[in-house]
């Protein structure tokens, strides 16, 4: 009988000591850590072993639980392999996601910021600067992978290029990526933006989806007040409507670039250039999308509201980049007066 107590009180023991050792262990993979290396790349490199890796990242104090992770992958994650690459280890950070981190694998990667309302023409540039890759691209090949309409064939049939299709945006990016797969990337992005029930808005609308793209990269060179998005697609709907020239400068800036002449200055002949992104000069809207436009200018053009006007100019007064807007010629010319006012103030500043 005291042989039975005996093993009873073994068994007892074992199961505290077991569970007070699980929890231990489950206390100490999942708590964060802090550490002073969360700006660094940390090399693990190929065919180095778990342990080794685990003393290259206690020396660096991303580990600090050195005996539970080990424990952890001896017993609880017999099938996590720790993969080759250069890792950034956010701080503060606990020995699981480390573990989880190094399952996944990673290269070093770059950031790539595109800007909303950059045209094809200046991401070239940066795409160009910022993947160098042998043999060497320049701005125009890259510019010419942007010819690649097969990406967009599926969304717009009639794209003689991806303008407008390449979503601005911040990305994350191995350092080695080649420039046509950040095109790529950038396309997919952008139809991941694109809602389902978008299509019927633009149907009722009676605009193809190439035209809702069209009309909001107009709106995202006017107006970068997200509030007033839907204000200006009012404006062009109802010039639309009453086939009014939509005398967007921005198409002209556009055509300058076409042409490879911009300068940062509109000079005379490109408005009065016969050309059909001309809006000057048209009626209707140019052939396609002068730019990338953000998400919000695509669900201005989706969702315009619903106005009587016909221009806007710079609200001055407020000086936040918003707009007055005018249902007539005659309250526009008093609204472009005095911007002319204050611009000629600005100018002897």
């Amino acid at each position: 009988m005291k042989l039975i107590r005996f093993i009873l009180l073994f068994l007892l023991l074992m199961a505290l000591a077991l569970g007070g050792g699980y929890f231990w262990l489950q206390q100490a993979i999942n708590n964060p850590v802090a550490h002073d290396y969360s700006s660094e790349y940390i090399t693990i490199e190929q065919g180095m072993a778990s342990n080794r890796i685990l003393r290259e990242l206690e020396k660096y104090q991303i580990l600090q639980e050195p005996l539970a992770t080990k424990l952890y992958l001896r017993f609880l994650a017999t099938d996590l392999r720790l993969e080759a690459g250069d890792y950034r280890f956010p701080s503060p950070i606990s020995p699981k996601e480390v573990l989880n981190e190094l399952e996944n694998g990673r290269k070093r990667s770059k950031a790539l910021t595109i800007p909303e309302g950059w045209s094809r023409f200046e991401m070239a540039e940066r795409i160009a600067a910022q993947f160098p890759v042998e043999p060497a691209l320049t701005s125009e090949e890259v510019l010419a992978l942007m010819n690649d309409t097969s990406l967009i064939h599926d969304f717009d049939p009639q794209a003689t290029n991806l303008e407008g299709y390449l979503y601005p945006t911040t990305y994350d990016f191995e350092m080695d990526t080649h420039p046509e797969a950040v095109v790529e990337r950038m396309v997919q992005q952008f139809k991941s933006i694109w809602q389902p029930e978008w299509d019927q808005l633009a149907q009722n609308l009676g605009r193809t989806k190439q035209e809702i793209v069209t009309i909001a990269s107009l709106i995202e060179n006017e107006s970068q007040v997200d509030s007033e998005r839907a204000l200006v697609a009012s404006v062009i709907y109802n010039r639309l409507e009453k086939r009014i020239p939509l005398g967007i400068d921005a198409t002209n800036v556009y055509i300058a670039k076409l042409l490879n002449r911009w300068d940062g200055i509109i000079h005379k002949s490109d408005v009065e250039v016969d050309h059909p992104y001309n809006t000057r000069r048209i009626q209707g809207l140019p052939p396609g999308p002068i730019c990338s436009p953000s998400k919000s200018a695509l669900e201005a053009a989706l969702n315009p509201a619903s106005t009587d006007y016909l221009y806007y100019v710079l609200n001055v007064e407020v000086g936040d980049g918003s707009h007055n807007f005018y249902a007539d010629a005659a309250g526009f010319a008093r609204g472009k007066a005095e911007y002319q006012r204050w611009l000629s103030r600005q100018r002897k500043n």
